[in-house]
């Protein structure tokens, strides 16, 4: 019977986060939509965008399973204070969210100018991934912090809540930074 009532436990904590995850999945498709349509403003751009969302995925994947174990352990408190561990978490994860976003361009440049592909120019590229990375950070950090010291607070168990939260942020706000950065890009870079 234990095992029953765990498995319902997890299913109700998880289907009312999946389901917002399916909603932000919905919008950012229709996000997605539009920036197909600056793929001739920048060639190549849609190359970037799976591999920029897998990157929020995992960077802040990896934030959140860290905040989870320190609050299952009573390492981490549910609030926003000040605390070492979680500050060197959060920084590590900005570090990696820009660092790679911006190996990103620089890959994505690159192989498409191996491939002799047409493609945008290397500092297009950069400054797209940059600022995408830079403001969707802030928003994933603080989001996913927010809503999982929320939930833990009510009784939620964190381990089932990261996994969704950083879908749905990552996925939601990725694609509007990406959408704006790109919009941002035709105006700053001539």
């Amino acid at each position: 019977m234990e095992t029953r009532a765990e498995f319902w436990r997890i299913y109700r904590e998880s289907l009312p986060v999946l389901s917002i995850a399916l909603l932000g999945g919905l919008f950012s498709g229709l996000v997605f939509d539009g920036l197909v349509g600056a793929a001739d403003r920048f060639p190549g751009l849609l190359v970037m965008v799976p591999v920029f969302l897998a990157t929020r995925g995992n960077v802040y994947g990896a934030l959140g399973g860290r905040v989870a174990s320190g609050l299952h352990q009573g390492l981490v408190t549910p609030a926003f204070e000040r605390d070492d561990r979680l500050t060197n978490a959060v920084i590590a994860a900005f570090v990696n969210g820009i660092g790679l976003s911006i190996v990103i361009g620089i890959a994505t440049w690159t192989a498409l100018l191996l491939l002799g592909w047409e493609h945008a120019h290397l500092i297009e590229f950069v400054f797209i991934m940059f600022m995408a990375a830079l403001l969707s950070s802030g928003v994933m950090v603080f989001g996913l912090l927010a809503l999982l010291f929320a939930g833990f607070k009510r009784g939620y168990d964190p381990d089932n809540l990261v996994g969704p939260i950083v879908t749905t942020l990552g996925d939601v706000f990725g694609m509007f930074f990406l959408f704006f950065s790109v919009w941002l890009a035709g105006v700053v870079i001539p």
